[in-house]
């Protein structure tokens, strides 16, 4: 008292908390930067968590599946064991690379792109006198390349296989051109370069059979779930549906295909160039390249079993029966992280579970299916269009990708331009993109919950 001020206890708690925010500010304003730095951990170790079959399988079950695994490490030649020992028949005359586990390798068979590209290697085998194209690098992701439009300006959009037989000790008297894709880029992010050129890696076919068995009607109810939370961000989404008969399709970067059959037959023609019983013609019919009758894979009426079927048949059992990826043991960060994952909004499209329906086989039927999908499409806006069209799916719009197993995959997005999560994320805000203002709220999370999130996607 005596002529001062008395700061009873109310006041002077406040006037106390003051000071000490004040301090615990000033500290973390000379903080190292490196203090709040999010960063991407890289690719889980340990053992692959992918690679087995379905739990479950019955006796015959699992011997397609051991058959479609022999089948996706065949490697194939352009006659055969009678030129080539070990191989198959069918190789080109156009191919991008001679076997499926060449490109659908990481973690396990069956997964996505590797470590180290294969195909620098497979252009020159046999002799073959192709040129390595500028975006095959050897520590980058394999890829397959497209053109946006044809030379007179029409839409083109299909498959340009990188690679042709010409030269090769078992092609003799092909004679046609590598197509040439300058001028060239950035090697391993695969952007610059070509304006007219765009690529895709391989997605990954783990729990293929499971995707496959999601019953239409599953798709239609979730994505008219939580109406009010999309329209808030600007989501919205849509089925892509097969011409033919009406239902959804859900396999491909722009869910263009309906079957894992139709996803393998289209690959082993497209891919490696062989013909089979659904798509039975060379894509390049130069007379000069036509070594064997057509179409090369087809059923062996003459067998039993599982050896009895055509090639593309044991690929969709190998992956229709494939097991998907298992996350690894929850930990506090990835709990919060999966809280903050559904907090911003990226559980709107990355669907964490939906479920099969009634199928024939017992390891299918009535499962949950955590695969982090709405199988739908989404306008990813100008950053990420490719202005590719496939089945109804326009050249912006993308099928939200499974994220189960992202935690052992090695590059991301469509054309495989990053290796980094975080940059992944950023590229889904653009112009135009349903995504862009999850991307805010992402960016608006503090770092620790930021960093959370990402060791979630990679504890998956």
């Amino acid at each position: 008292m005596s002529g001062g001020h008395v700061v009873r206890g109310g006041a002077a708690r406040r006037v106390g908390a003051r000071v000490v925010w004040t301090q615990i500010l000033a500290l973390l304003l000379f903080l190292p930067q490196a203090a709040w730095a999010v960063t991407d951990p890289g690719p889980r170790g340990g053992a692959p968590g992918a690679g087995d079959p379905l739990p479950g399988l019955t006796a015959p079950e699992q011997a397609l599946f051991e058959a479609g695994l022999e089948e996706f490490l065949q490697v194939a030649s352009v006659q055969g064991e009678a030129v080539v020992p070990g191989t198959e028949a069918g190789l080109g005359p156009r191919f991008n690379a001679n076997s499926c586990a060449a490109c659908h390798v990481q973690p396990a068979v069956g997964g996505s792109s590797p470590a180290q590209n294969p195909q620098a290697g497979i252009a020159t085998l046999g002799g073959a006198s192709n040129q390595v194209p500028w975006f095959v690098a050897p520590a980058g992701p394999v890829r397959e390349a497209r053109f946006v439009k044809k030379r007179d300006g029409t839409p083109d959009g299909g498959v340009t296989d990188l690679f042709v037989v010409a030269g090769r000790a078992d092609a003799p008297g092909c004679a046609i051109q590598q197509p040439g894709f300058l001028p060239a880029g950035d090697p391993l992010s695969g952007q610059g370069g070509n304006p007219n050129l765009i690529f895709r890696i391989p997605t990954p076919t783990f729990g293929g059979g499971l995707i496959e068995a999601i019953p239409d009607q599953v798709i239609l109810d979730n994505k008219a779930s939580q109406r009010l939370a999309k329209a808030l961000l600007g989501i919205s989404g849509r089925e892509n549906r097969t011409g033919n008969d009406g239902t959804i399709t859900r396999f491909g970067w722009k869910a263009q295909n309906k079957s894992l059959l139709l996803f393998a037959a289209e690959a082993y023609n497209v891919e490696q160039g062989i013909t089979n019983e659904i798509f039975g013609q060379e894509r390049e019919e130069d007379p000069g390249c036509r070594f064997n009758p057509l179409p090369e894979d087809r059923t062996a009426f003459d067998g039993s079993g599982a050896d009895a079927h055509s090639a593309i048949v044991r690929f969709a059992g190998f992956m229709r029966l494939l097991a998907p990826p298992a996350p690894a043991p929850a930990s506090p960060s990835t709990a919060n992280g999966q809280a903050q994952f559904a907090r911003v909004g990226c559980a709107l499209c990355h669907t964490p579970t939906l479920t099969t329906g009634r199928e024939a086989s017992a390891a299918l039927s009535q499962q949950r299916v955590n695969l982090y999908s709405d199988l739908l499409l989404h306008d990813m806006g100008d950053g990420l269009a490719d202005g590719i069209s496939q089945g109804g799916a326009g050249g912006r719009e993308f099928r939200t990708a499974p994220l189960w197993g992202l935690g052992q995959r090695l590059f991301f997005l469509h054309d495989g331009r990053t290796g980094n999560l975080l940059a992944a994320i950023q590229a889904h805000a653009s112009q135009g993109s349903e995504a862009t203002q999850v991307v805010v709220r992402f960016n608006q999370l503090f770092p620790g919950d930021k960093q959370d999130l990402i060791d979630f996607l990679r504890s998956l």
